[in-house]
Protein backbone atom coordinates (compact mmCIF):
# COMPACT_ATOMS: atom_id res chain seq x y z
CA UNK A 1 0.00 0.00 0.00
CA UNK A 2 1.56 3.25 -0.78
CA UNK A 3 2.68 5.65 2.03
CA UNK A 4 0.77 9.10 1.58
CA UNK A 5 4.24 10.67 2.90
CA UNK A 6 5.90 9.65 0.38
CA UNK A 7 7.80 13.11 -0.81
CA UNK A 8 7.58 13.15 -4.13
CA UNK A 9 10.40 14.81 -6.14
CA UNK A 10 9.18 18.62 -7.44
CA UNK A 11 10.75 19.30 -10.98
CA UNK A 12 11.84 22.65 -11.40
CA UNK A 13 10.08 24.88 -14.30
CA UNK A 14 12.45 25.76 -17.06
CA UNK A 15 12.89 29.84 -17.18
CA UNK A 16 10.23 31.74 -17.66
CA UNK A 17 10.50 35.37 -18.43
CA UNK A 18 7.25 36.19 -16.54
CA UNK A 19 7.81 34.35 -13.40
CA UNK A 20 8.83 36.76 -11.95
CA UNK A 21 12.65 34.69 -10.66
CA UNK A 22 15.94 36.33 -10.93
CA UNK A 23 16.81 36.29 -14.51
CA UNK A 24 20.65 34.70 -15.02
CA UNK A 25 22.61 37.00 -17.40
CA UNK A 26 23.03 34.46 -20.13
CA UNK A 27 19.69 31.86 -20.70
CA UNK A 28 19.68 30.24 -23.80
CA UNK A 29 21.56 27.25 -26.33
CA UNK A 30 24.27 27.69 -27.72
CA UNK A 31 26.06 26.05 -30.61
CA UNK A 32 29.71 24.81 -31.31
CA UNK A 33 31.79 23.64 -34.42
CA UNK A 34 34.45 20.81 -34.77
CA UNK A 35 36.18 20.25 -38.10
CA UNK A 36 36.89 16.66 -37.95
CA UNK A 37 38.91 14.71 -40.75
CA UNK A 38 37.04 11.73 -42.22
CA UNK A 39 39.02 8.70 -44.65
CA UNK A 40 42.80 8.72 -45.16
CA UNK A 41 45.27 9.53 -48.04
CA UNK A 42 43.76 11.36 -51.10
CA UNK A 43 40.07 10.56 -49.65
CA UNK A 44 40.38 12.71 -46.88
CA UNK A 45 37.97 15.12 -46.22
CA UNK A 46 37.20 17.70 -43.45
CA UNK A 47 34.00 17.49 -41.94
CA UNK A 48 32.21 20.01 -39.56
CA UNK A 49 30.51 19.26 -36.54
CA UNK A 50 28.21 21.27 -34.82
CA UNK A 51 26.92 20.46 -31.41
CA UNK A 52 24.67 22.47 -29.46
CA UNK A 53 24.44 23.63 -25.96
CA UNK A 54 22.11 24.95 -22.86
CA UNK A 55 23.97 27.48 -21.33
CA UNK A 56 23.00 29.58 -18.14
CA UNK A 57 25.23 31.93 -16.33
CA UNK A 58 24.61 32.56 -12.44
CA UNK A 59 26.98 34.99 -11.06
CA UNK A 60 30.83 34.14 -12.36
CA UNK A 61 29.97 30.74 -12.82
CA UNK A 62 28.76 30.13 -16.54
CA UNK A 63 27.67 26.04 -17.05
CA UNK A 64 26.74 24.77 -20.40
CA UNK A 65 25.37 20.95 -21.11
CA UNK A 66 24.74 19.64 -24.45
CA UNK A 67 21.09 18.96 -25.41
CA UNK A 68 20.15 15.29 -26.39
CA UNK A 69 18.06 14.19 -29.54
CA UNK A 70 15.16 14.94 -28.03
CA UNK A 71 16.03 18.72 -27.94
CA UNK A 72 16.39 18.89 -24.24
CA UNK A 73 19.82 19.58 -21.76
CA UNK A 74 20.61 16.16 -20.84
CA UNK A 75 24.68 14.72 -19.77
CA UNK A 76 27.59 15.98 -17.66
CA UNK A 77 27.23 19.39 -17.12
CA UNK A 78 31.11 21.99 -17.36
CA UNK A 79 32.40 25.01 -16.68
CA UNK A 80 33.59 27.54 -19.18
CA UNK A 81 35.02 30.87 -18.81
CA UNK A 82 33.43 34.11 -20.65
CA UNK A 83 35.98 34.35 -23.13
CA UNK A 84 35.32 30.72 -23.83
CA UNK A 85 31.61 31.24 -24.63
CA UNK A 86 32.49 34.25 -26.88
CA UNK A 87 34.88 33.00 -29.08
CA UNK A 88 33.90 29.33 -29.37
CA UNK A 89 29.93 29.04 -29.16
CA UNK A 90 27.20 30.76 -31.24
CA UNK A 91 24.13 31.86 -29.67
CA UNK A 92 20.61 29.80 -31.52
CA UNK A 93 17.93 32.23 -30.14
CA UNK A 94 15.07 31.30 -32.70
CA UNK A 95 16.56 26.96 -32.02
CA UNK A 96 15.97 27.60 -27.99
CA UNK A 97 12.73 29.43 -28.54
CA UNK A 98 11.18 27.08 -31.13
CA UNK A 99 12.19 24.10 -30.46
CA UNK A 100 14.29 23.63 -27.04
CA UNK A 101 11.81 25.77 -24.98
CA UNK A 102 8.94 23.65 -25.48
CA UNK A 103 10.51 20.35 -25.04
CA UNK A 104 11.65 21.69 -21.89
CA UNK A 105 8.72 22.78 -20.57
CA UNK A 106 7.09 19.50 -22.02
CA UNK A 107 9.32 17.52 -20.26
CA UNK A 108 8.78 19.85 -16.61
CA UNK A 109 4.89 19.51 -17.28
CA UNK A 110 5.44 15.51 -17.35
CA UNK A 111 7.47 15.32 -14.33
CA UNK A 112 5.42 17.71 -12.45
CA UNK A 113 2.27 15.32 -13.03
CA UNK A 114 4.20 12.19 -12.02
CA UNK A 115 5.30 14.15 -8.81
CA UNK A 116 1.58 15.11 -7.83
CA UNK A 117 0.54 11.52 -8.56
CA UNK A 118 3.27 9.93 -6.63
CA UNK A 119 2.28 12.45 -4.04
CA UNK A 120 -1.23 11.14 -3.85
CA UNK A 121 -0.10 7.34 -3.52
CA UNK A 122 -1.32 7.05 -7.61
CA UNK A 123 2.07 4.49 -7.95
CA UNK A 124 0.73 3.39 -11.70
CA UNK A 125 0.13 7.01 -12.81
CA UNK A 126 2.97 8.32 -11.40
CA UNK A 127 5.10 5.51 -13.01
CA UNK A 128 3.42 6.14 -16.45
CA UNK A 129 4.52 9.99 -16.07
CA UNK A 130 8.14 9.00 -15.06
CA UNK A 131 8.41 6.65 -18.04
CA UNK A 132 7.28 9.08 -20.52
CA UNK A 133 9.86 11.46 -19.37
CA UNK A 134 12.66 9.08 -19.06
CA UNK A 135 12.18 8.77 -22.94
CA UNK A 136 12.90 11.97 -23.10
CA UNK A 137 15.29 12.15 -21.17
CA UNK A 138 16.66 8.76 -19.64
CA UNK A 139 19.53 10.55 -17.73
CA UNK A 140 16.99 13.30 -16.08
CA UNK A 141 17.79 13.06 -11.87
CA UNK A 142 14.15 13.72 -11.14
CA UNK A 143 12.25 11.40 -13.37
CA UNK A 144 14.75 8.74 -12.08
CA UNK A 145 14.37 9.32 -8.14
CA UNK A 146 10.81 9.43 -9.08
CA UNK A 147 10.07 6.19 -10.75
CA UNK A 148 12.70 4.60 -7.93
CA UNK A 149 10.46 5.75 -5.04
CA UNK A 150 7.50 4.43 -6.88
CA UNK A 151 9.23 1.03 -6.98
CA UNK A 152 10.38 1.55 -3.45
CA UNK A 153 6.81 2.25 -2.05
CA UNK A 154 5.39 -0.89 -3.71
CA UNK A 155 8.26 -2.99 -2.89
CA UNK A 156 9.69 -3.84 -6.18
CA UNK A 157 13.32 -3.95 -5.28
CA UNK A 158 14.41 -5.51 -8.46
CA UNK A 159 13.40 -2.72 -10.34
CA UNK A 160 14.45 -0.11 -7.66
CA UNK A 161 17.95 -1.70 -7.93
CA UNK A 162 17.94 -0.77 -11.76
CA UNK A 163 17.09 2.82 -10.80
CA UNK A 164 19.60 2.98 -7.84
CA UNK A 165 22.25 1.43 -10.64
CA UNK A 166 21.58 4.17 -12.68
CA UNK A 167 21.22 6.73 -9.81
CA UNK A 168 25.01 6.40 -8.32
CA UNK A 169 26.65 6.66 -11.37
CA UNK A 170 25.17 9.92 -12.16
CA UNK A 171 27.01 12.76 -10.21
CA UNK A 172 24.41 15.37 -11.29
CA UNK A 173 22.18 13.15 -8.59
CA UNK A 174 23.93 13.89 -5.86
CA UNK A 175 24.31 17.92 -6.29
CA UNK A 176 23.03 20.19 -3.46
CA UNK A 177 19.69 21.07 -5.40
CA UNK A 178 18.72 17.19 -4.87
CA UNK A 179 20.16 16.32 -1.76
CA UNK A 180 16.44 16.05 -0.49
CA UNK A 181 15.80 13.48 -3.57
CA UNK A 182 18.91 11.05 -2.52
CA UNK A 183 17.84 11.39 1.22
CA UNK A 184 14.54 10.28 0.52
CA UNK A 185 15.52 7.92 -1.93
CA UNK A 186 18.39 6.42 0.37
CA UNK A 187 15.83 6.00 3.60
CA UNK A 188 13.29 4.02 1.48
CA UNK A 189 15.98 1.73 0.40
CA UNK A 190 16.78 1.07 3.86
CA UNK A 191 13.06 0.98 4.55
CA UNK A 192 12.98 -1.47 2.04
CA UNK A 193 15.57 -3.98 3.50
CA UNK A 194 18.33 -2.88 0.91
CA UNK A 195 21.01 -1.97 3.46
CA UNK A 196 24.16 -2.44 1.40
CA UNK A 197 22.66 -0.44 -1.40
CA UNK A 198 21.36 2.45 1.35
CA UNK A 199 25.18 2.69 2.19
CA UNK A 200 26.76 2.04 -1.37
CA UNK A 201 24.02 5.39 -2.29
CA UNK A 202 24.97 7.36 0.86
CA UNK A 203 28.61 6.66 0.24
CA UNK A 204 28.80 7.71 -2.99
CA UNK A 205 26.65 11.15 -2.10
CA UNK A 206 29.23 11.47 0.49
CA UNK A 207 32.04 11.06 -2.26
CA UNK A 208 30.54 14.37 -3.90
CA UNK A 209 29.32 16.38 -1.42
CA UNK A 210 32.37 15.62 1.16
CA UNK A 211 31.76 16.47 4.90
CA UNK A 212 28.03 15.97 5.62
CA UNK A 213 27.01 15.10 8.91
CA UNK A 214 23.47 13.72 8.57
CA UNK A 215 25.06 11.75 5.31
CA UNK A 216 27.08 10.04 8.35
CA UNK A 217 24.15 9.85 10.18
CA UNK A 218 21.78 8.04 7.53
CA UNK A 219 24.86 5.89 6.85
CA UNK A 220 25.34 4.66 10.42
CA UNK A 221 21.48 4.13 10.89
CA UNK A 222 21.77 1.56 7.96
CA UNK A 223 24.40 0.22 9.73
CA UNK A 224 22.04 -0.64 12.59
CA UNK A 225 19.95 -2.39 10.58
CA UNK A 226 22.60 -4.49 9.75
CA UNK A 227 23.64 -5.42 13.44
CA UNK A 228 26.45 -3.85 12.37
CA UNK A 229 27.19 -1.89 15.99
CA UNK A 230 31.07 -0.84 15.71
CA UNK A 231 30.28 0.64 12.16
CA UNK A 232 27.09 2.35 13.57
CA UNK A 233 29.40 4.10 15.88
CA UNK A 234 32.20 5.33 13.92
CA UNK A 235 29.76 7.00 11.47
CA UNK A 236 27.95 8.85 14.18
CA UNK A 237 31.45 10.09 15.95
CA UNK A 238 32.03 11.05 12.30
CA UNK A 239 29.06 13.31 12.00
CA UNK A 240 29.71 14.54 15.18
CA UNK A 241 33.13 15.77 14.88
CA UNK A 242 31.56 18.13 11.82
CA UNK A 243 28.95 19.23 13.83
CA UNK A 244 29.77 18.49 17.55
CA UNK A 245 25.94 19.51 18.54
CA UNK A 246 24.09 17.68 15.77
CA UNK A 247 21.19 16.44 17.53
CA UNK A 248 19.94 13.57 15.93
CA UNK A 249 23.35 12.00 15.97
CA UNK A 250 23.55 12.69 20.31
CA UNK A 251 19.77 11.29 20.46
CA UNK A 252 21.42 8.29 18.36
CA UNK A 253 23.77 7.99 20.77
CA UNK A 254 21.92 8.02 23.93
CA UNK A 255 19.73 5.23 22.60
CA UNK A 256 22.75 3.20 22.17
CA UNK A 257 24.07 3.73 25.69
CA UNK A 258 20.77 3.19 27.30
CA UNK A 259 20.86 -0.42 25.48
CA UNK A 260 24.14 -1.18 26.12
CA UNK A 261 24.86 -1.34 22.45
CA UNK A 262 28.23 0.48 22.27
CA UNK A 263 31.26 -1.67 22.43
CA UNK A 264 33.25 -1.59 25.49
CA UNK A 265 36.45 -0.12 23.50
CA UNK A 266 34.46 2.75 21.92
CA UNK A 267 32.55 3.97 25.43
CA UNK A 268 35.32 6.64 26.12
CA UNK A 269 35.11 8.08 22.76
CA UNK A 270 31.35 7.78 22.70
CA UNK A 271 31.33 10.18 26.39
CA UNK A 272 33.59 12.38 24.93
CA UNK A 273 31.81 13.36 21.87
CA UNK A 274 28.66 13.68 24.11
CA UNK A 275 30.57 16.04 26.65
CA UNK A 276 32.00 18.11 24.21
CA UNK A 277 28.21 19.33 22.68
CA UNK A 278 27.99 22.53 24.40
CA UNK A 279 24.31 22.70 25.09
CA UNK A 280 22.70 19.57 23.69
CA UNK A 281 18.94 18.95 24.55
CA UNK A 282 18.06 16.13 26.58
CA UNK A 283 17.66 13.60 24.52
CA UNK A 284 15.15 10.76 23.62
CA UNK A 285 16.39 7.64 23.98
CA UNK A 286 12.93 5.32 23.31
CA UNK A 287 14.10 5.29 19.71
CA UNK A 288 17.08 5.79 17.22
CA UNK A 289 16.95 9.11 15.69
CA UNK A 290 15.45 9.01 12.45
CA UNK A 291 17.32 9.46 8.64
CA UNK A 292 17.56 13.85 8.19
CA UNK A 293 18.66 15.45 5.09
CA UNK A 294 18.48 18.82 6.57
Amino acid sequence: MPSPNTQAPQAKEPFNADSGSKTPEIHGVFSSQEVRKVGTGTTTRKSVHKTFWFVEQHGSDIVCQPLNTNYVPSGPKRTITMDELLTKFAPEPEFYQNSVYPKMQELYTTIKRGDEHLQKGENFSAELEYNTALKVDCDNVRANFGIGLTYLERGDTSKAQNIFDRLVKLDSAFENEHKHLFNEFGIQLRKNKMNAQAIAYYSRALELTKNDENLFMNIARAHLENNDISQCVDNLLKALEIAPQHLPSLKFLAWLLQKKLIPQERLADVNMAISHAQSPQTPNSETPAQETGE
